[in-house]
């Protein structure tokens, strides 16, 4: 599915610098430079566009300097395009000024802005649910998609763990892709180093997600995944891949081997991951990709929390990953016979440094129990 955005992304972008380009060349002040030649015009329009974009590869990412030309292209295909209804069947007249495009990269960079502060700036999100399986009541902080040297480095994330801890929870979940490629050794121990500094009451739970271990060779990132490990379990972070644990003789946690550990064959089903457990106590499942929801609800668990998704990332391709399949639920809430189901669009993102549709999150999931 990334290849086919990264080329779908890549093709407009060309056409996109092209067309904005011939567009700009419209403005007055273009025109004034290139003495009202028009060839000339979409010349200096195309210089300046090609510099910008650049310019974006330079300072932000190619990922970035994509999703921006992308959305200048789309802004300004509609904004021409309302200009054009608005000239056919209302006034009836061509302006002399060509006032769509000015509109349309104003409330481009206003969108944008929106989707930089939506992805920078993390929110508290609340749930609320109720138990008989639970002796007395629970706090749980889930984490997810930190990503960490994406947004903030490791010691931002110490900052949100700070407070998390005023939070007084019972327990942390971590629940994948705490990292990637691009972490950076300094940022992936003292991240880690961040995890042990949380003050839960029964501790911090981690599950990997399909970006922890990397896509590439370890030595390209400068840290191992063993190193990775290592450093958590020195934290006192308890790491599950198809395990679970008993707690406080209450509840259970079960985490889940990531999605893509299947490939090889490695992962269990979630109905052999409770076939053995106490259905009469609370269980609580931890997987990092939102794509198992069925045979997830008919295991027993009572409430499943997962991330992945980053909340859909981007408007209007935030339900992408639902209708083609890939993921059950894109964010929030859901619930399907006796479980449910939370999706947080996580703390941080991958690459991308913008967020539209959604925003950056830690879940406080209150259960309250008999």
């Amino acid at each position: 599915m990334w290849f086919a955005i990264i080329g779908a992304l890549g093709a407009v972008s060309f056409c996109g610098i092209l067309y904005i380009s011939f567009r700009a060349a419209n403005f007055d002040a273009v025109k004034r430079a290139a003495g009202g030649r028009r060839w000339l015009g979409r010349l200096i329009c195309f210089a300046a566009v090609s510099a910008i974009f650049a310019a974006l590869l330079f300072t932000l990412n190619m990922w970035n300097a994509l999703v921006i030309t992308v959305h200048f292209v789309l802004f300004w295909a509609v904004g021409d395009l309302v200009a054009l209804i608005v000239r056919c069947f209302i006034t009836r007249r061509r302006r002399r000024r060509y006032i769509a495009g000015a509109v349309s990269s104003a409330l481009c960079i206003i969108y944008l802005a929106a989707g930089w502060f939506a992805v920078h700036h993390v929110f508290e999100t609340k749930y609320f649910f109720e138990t008989d399986k639970l002796e007395g009541d629970l706090r749980i902080v889930q984490i997810t998609d930190s990503h960490i040297g994406a947004t903030f480095d490791a010691d931002g994330f110490k900052e949100y763990m700070l407070k998390i801890n005023e939070l007084e929870p019972d327990v942390v979940v971590v629940t994948g892709d705490f990292v990637d490629d691009s972490t950076s050794r300094d940022d992936m121990t003292g991240g880690c180093d961040a995890l042990g500094e949380l003050d839960a009451k029964y501790g911090v739970y981690f599950v990997f997600g399909n970006h922890d271990r990397g896509y590439f060779r370890e030595e390209d990132k400068g840290w191992t995944n063993a190193e990775l490990r290592e450093r958590l379990l020195s934290n006192g972070v308890t790491i599950l891949e198809d395990e679970t644990v008993l707690v406080d003789g209450r509840f259970y946690i079960t985490g889940r081997a990531d999605r893509s550990a299947s490939r090889g064959g490695a992962r269990m089903s979630a109905t052999e991951l409770t076939s053995g457990l106490d259905k009469k106590r609370f269980i609580l499942m931890l997987d990092h990709q939102p794509a198992d929801f069925d045979a997830e609800a008919e295991s027993g668990a009572d409430l499943v929390l997962c991330g992945h998704t980053h909340g859909g990332q981007f408007i209007p391709v935030n339900h992408v990953g639902e209708w083609i399949g890939e993921n059950c639920l894109r964010y929030g809430h859901e619930r399907r016979g006796e479980t449910d189901f939370v999706v947080s669009s996580g703390i941080s993102n991958w690459a991308f440094k913008f967020k539209t549709g959604c925003y950056s999150e830690y879940v406080v999931i209150d259960i309250k129990g008999k």
